[in-house]
């Protein structure tokens, strides 16, 4: 035979049946006090009625009358039945000081001796009590019949305790509908209250959602990934230290609006959606987010569930790899050029012009040597150096001339570690990549390039200078260039938007700035200033409105 351990109640459950024990213990405790205290106040009532009656039979004229007479019962009897009718109690007994009645309900005890206290009425005191006569138990009062001085008799009226009791257990019926109606009306409220909460409980006792909780702060604070959760006015009503360090977010923030958070404006409006978001990319100040969002509801709007993913890193090994992919592409169509040359040399060996083939062939190495020869010399940092060589063949393959400029002078050595390869890439790249994208097509395409450091009296700094021969940037967008997701041409399937928003970023990220303005002969020139020392504070970005037309690369 298998035993099997009862699962503990739910939360629900438990709470129910506490509340409904203690309705039920509340409501009979109301009972039993209100039954005692009816009790108390119906004797005292009857005790009020039986001393209001005896005294006003004892002070009748008629009752002194008859009791001077030889004979009062004569007289008395039917007055004292007459009293009982209209007073409703049960008996009224006159009698002569020595006790011996002269009247009674019970016409055999007439002339019988009372049975009952009569000491404090002797001594002309009207007084009340619980006693058990020839009726039964009754509560009494006993009052003296005064002439002048002289108590020349005694009044006696009372009220039976069962006639107490059945008055008693009269009210006691409706006391009990009264109170089993609250128990009724008690244990329903309690049910459905319960029932709402075992919903919102799902069923679970305690200890589950005590070991639920643990579970919660364990994952929550476990997760590397940002999670943010919003309530249904879009204020934070969770967050673990992985959306802190992402957002860049400091103290207490529960409670508070996404819009007081100070995030950039892009990143709060797909906050703040009330549509889905997925897999967006979204620049804080010194990191690339991939942000989803997905609204909590359960037929209204209870909040949102936020995820966050860095992908910094990712996306500076993309722009290494898409940097990778055009020096490939770039190597691919030397290479093919390469051959055709190689065709026409060895076709003139062939017609037995070995002058004309050697002459043609030195043009050409004398042409790639130039070009090296001017780019290492104007800029001898190897990283740098490599990348500018390889946008120059991208460029050329476009129908873009890529110079440098004669003013242009970087030595190799001359930037701190603090200033990492891979961000020179990031920022050079995607400023030639933009310049180049708005120069294509236009006449005399050209894209110039400065690398140089210069000290000012701020300290040595590096200024990184693209122009272009392109429309230029229009000044309504000279700010909003820099924003993550503006772009002036069609989105790619990748998406466009991004490239001078990483840039931007990457400078602040060093303590540098980005400006935009207008280029000698037109187009626009981006520039690029890093101070070269461990930065400190971090340099604003700052925006010079150029005097162009149009938008000129990819913002």
């Amino acid at each position: 035979m298998r035993l099997t351990v009862p699962r503990p109640r739910s939360l629900a459950g438990q709470l129910f049946a506490m509340q409904a024990v203690l309705i039920a213990v509340v409501v009979a405790g109301y009972a039993l006090f209100t039954y005692v205290s009816d009790r108390s106040q119906a004797e005292e009532a009857a005790a009020r009625q039986a001393r209001a009656v005896a005294r006003s039979v004892a002070d009748s004229p008629s009752v002194l009358s008859a009791a001077r007479t030889p004979d009062p019962t004569a007289e008395l009897q039917p007055y004292a039945l007459k009293v009982m009718r209209d007073t409703e109690v049960d008996f009224v007994t006159i009698m002569d000081p020595r006790g011996i009645r002269w009247t009674h309900p019970d016409p055999r005890q007439i002339g019988q001796t009372f049975q009952g206290h009569t000491e404090r009425a002797l001594r002309g005191q009207t007084f009340t009590e619980t006693y058990t006569g020839t009726l039964g138990p009754s509560v009494r009062a006993v009052t003296p019949i005064r002439d002048g001085d002289r108590v020349v008799g005694l009044v006696s009226a009372g009220i039976r305790v069962e006639q107490i009791t059945q008055r008693v257990q009269e009210q006691l019926t409706a006391l009990l509908g009264v109170a089993a109606g609250a128990l009724l009306l008690g244990a329903v409220g309690t049910y459905v209250v319960n029932a709402r909460l075992r919903r919102h409980t799902h069923g679970m006792n305690a200890s589950e959602l005590s070991r639920m909780h643990d579970y919660h702060q364990a994952v929550l604070h476990a997760v590397r990934e940002g999670l943010l959760m919003l309530d249904g006015q879009y204020r934070v009503a969770l967050i673990n230290d992985g959306g802190r360090e992402l957002l860049g977010v400091a103290g207490d923030v529960v409670g508070r609006s996404v819009a007081q958070l100070g995030l950039p404006a892009p990143l709060t409006g797909a906050l703040l959606a009330s549509e889905p978001r997925v897999d967006e990319v979204h620049l804080t100040a010194s990191r690339v987010l991939v942000v989803n969002t997905s609204p909590v509801s359960g037929g209204e709007r209870r909040g949102t569930v936020v995820t966050l993913r860095d992908v910094t890193e990712l996306q500076s090994l993309m722009g290494e790899l898409d940097s990778e992919r055009g020096f490939t592409q770039a190597l691919r169509s030397q290479a093919h050029e390469a051959a055709n040359r190689l065709h026409t040399v060895v076709s003139l060996i062939e017609l037995g012009r070995a002058q004309e083939a050697v002459e043609f062939a030195t043009a050409e190495l004398e042409l790639a040597q130039a070009l090296t020869d001017q780019v290492v010399a104007a800029v001898s940092e190897p990283v740098l150096a490599a990348l500018l060589l390889g946008k120059t063949a991208q460029a050329n393959e476009r129908g873009v001339e890529l110079v440098v400029s004669q003013d242009s002078s970087l030595d190799d050595g001359l930037l701190p570690d603090t200033l990492p390869a891979r961000d020179l890439v990031t920022i050079l790249g995607n400023l030639i990549d933009n310049a180049v994208d708005a120069a294509q097509g236009t006449v005399r395409a050209r894209v110039t390039v400065t690398a140089r450091t210069q000290r000012p009296a701020t300290g040595p700094e590096l200024v990184l200078r693209v122009s272009d021969t392109g429309p230029g940037v229009d000044p309504a967008h000279a700010e909003a260039v820099f924003e993550r997701g503006f772009s002036t041409k069609p989105a790619g399937p990748g998406g466009r938007g991004l490239g001078l928003a990483l840039v931007r970023q990457t400078a602040q990220r060093h303590g540098g700035s980005l400006t935009v303005a207008e280029a000698d002969g037109g187009g626009a020139e981006f520039e690029v200033r890093l101070p070269l020392r461990e930065p400190g504070t971090g340099g604003g970005v700052t925006s010079t409105a150029p005097a162009g037309r149009g938008a000129g690369g990819d913002a």
